[in-house]
């Protein structure tokens, strides 16, 4: 596998609060902590170094836990030493891993973690995947894309998403063209969707050193008291969130999140439900379940696993709970982050250095060999389908197609012409300038119907062409966003390798993928 590289402005598909945080625009500074780069992680060390031995102790008794009865276990031990430090990505449980983009966050997580042993030896660096199991979108989660067909786990599921029992995708798994026994081991032989995801990443990445932990557990949240009570209390997460937002799109950014005046969720089986306040009386939405202050607070002390972060605090829970010196993120992840940093400010969290993932188009051998033959710029396969019509003609033509100095010609002559008539009567000037533009536009379509005759000399480069753009982007949607996993690790179980040779976690540009 060989790899070309594209700079993400050229691809039109990020958000400028992206592009501009990642070329370090003055104006963004006080919205980030520190720019990550391997010299700048000896900060982020150093800020999270007085990270306290008994939340070490209390990871790794809740990993431990999580990972009974999995072979050939991490060292989890590691955590519980002051210069063990993680670096973590986040994400849903999405069935069978979701869209390929989820595995190119693991990925970069993993080679992070490497970079930083290399360059910081005297340090340890555990790459952490933060399974959202109290999610509750189960849409988001229900589906993905396979040689171009949709699986979908229907019914009706409430609450966390990972309490959901995955043998029910017994009926997709026998729909698949070859069933990976990776994921019936996993759905079939475990209770809960958590218990499943962890089995098949640490079937995947285990001997990479990735460590998948579930938040979702009232030791690790009885750490996050002292936010989950002041948020209850005083709503202060709404403020400081509007207030950076606020910031932010005077500055001219769309930014996705927006706080609410309580961003816990209460959480119990089958429920996940936000905590609303109406008086001084606290609410469950869509139940019958009420608290006064004092009710809600004692129930917090008794059972902080009820309380669960909604994602304007679930970073900062994160940073709590874990010795982290970065998270990883997409494109819109990293511009949600930078609207937290009050919230982390205010609680005294030291702020992580925030990067976003690995972007990867991947051509196998036969769409590389096509593309050879057609001579593509690579970065012309994120055009449009008009702009990379007219991108290829203009490369390959062997003709001027354009009218561009018969038009500065034609508007010479008319400037003669204008200057005749008004000396003959001035009123004749709209005139003239309406048969100047007139005439224009007839130029134009001359010009249009040559480009189409040229394309119709190229017509069969060109149908190649967007075939092999409408495969790399199926549906309109970036590879990585629409295709599964299993669409390239069925023909290749080297895939995952190829990708962690490939992969620079702190190359902020857009891989495309060439195997040869």
């Amino acid at each position: 596998m060989t790899l070309h590289s594209v700079d993400l402005r050229t691809t039109g598909q990020f958000p400028a609060l992206l592009l501009d945080y990642l070329d370090q625009k003055p104006t963004l500074e006080s919205f980030y902590s520190i720019f990550p780069t391997l010299e700048n992680a000896e900060k982020a060390i150093s800020n999270k170094k007085g990270f306290s031995a008994d939340k070490r102790k209390t990871l790794v008794d809740v990993l431990t836990k999580q990972y009974r009865g999995l072979p050939y276990l991490p060292d989890f031990s590691v955590l519980s030493q002051e210069n063990t430090f993680t670096v973590t990505t986040g994400h849903q449980l999405n069935i069978f891993t979701g869209p390929l983009y989820i595995i190119y966050k693991i990925v970069t997580i993993i080679k992070l973690a490497e970079a930083l042993r290399a360059k910081y030896p005297d340090y340890n660096f555990v790459p952490v995947y933060w399974m959202a199991t109290e999610d509750h979108d189960f849409e988001e989660i229900a589906s993905f894309h396979l040689f171009g067909q949709t699986h979908k786990w229907t019914g009706e599921h409430k609450g966390a998403v990972g309490k959901l029992n995955p043998k029910e995708l017994a009926g997709i798994l026998k729909q698949l063209p070859d069933k990976p026994l990776l994921f019936a081991k996993a759905y079939l032989e475990n209770d809960t969707l958590a218990d499943a995801v962890r089995c098949y990443m640490h079937e995947l990445f285990g001997r990479y050193g990735l460590v998948s932990l579930d938040a979702d557990d009232a030791d690790l949240k009885r750490h996050f008291l002292p936010v989950i009570q002041e948020e209850l209390k005083d709503s202060i997460s709404e403020k400081l969130v509007t207030e950076t937002t606020s910031r932010l799109n005077a500055l001219g950014y769309h930014t996705p999140l927006h706080a609410r005046e309580i961003n816990f969720f209460y959480l119990d089986t089958n429920l996940r439900e936000r905590i609303v306040r109406e008086g001084d009386v606290f609410k469950v939405l869509n139940t019958e379940l009420e608290f006064s202050e004092a009710e809600l607070l004692a129930l917090t002390e008794s059972n902080p696993e009820r309380f669960s972060p909604n994602v304007i605090l679930r970073p900062l829970y994160e940073e709590v709970i874990l010795p982290n010196l970065a998270y990883i993120g997409g494109p819109s992840e990293v511009p949600y982050w930078m609207q937290l940093k009050g919230v982390f400010e205010h609680f005294g969290v030291p702020y992580p250095m925030l990067m976003p993932r690995n972007f990867a188009l991947y051509m196998n051998g036969h769409q590389y060999k096509k593309a050879q033959k057609l001579k593509i710029d690579y970065k012309d396969l994120f055009l449009d389908e008009i702009a990379l019509r007219k991108t290829f003609i203009e490369r390959n033509t062997e003709h001027e197609l354009n009218l561009n100095e018969q038009k500065e010609a034609f508007n010479a002559i008319f400037d003669q012409i204008l200057a005749k008539a008004t000396e003959v009567d001035q009123t004749m000037h709209g005139a003239v300038k309406a048969e100047q533009k007139r005439l224009l536009n007839s130029l134009k379509h001359l010009e249009k119907r040559i480009i189409r005759a040229e394309e119709r000399n190229h017509e069969s480069e060109i149908e190649q062409l967007l075939s092999l753009k409408n495969k790399l982007f199926p549906n309109g949607i970036a590879q990585e966003r629409y295709d599964n996993l299993l669409n390239f690790y069925i023909n290749d179980p080297q895939f995952i390798q190829k990708l962690y040779i490939a992969f620079d976690p702190l190359d902020f540009r857009y891989n495309v993928l060439l195997e040869e």
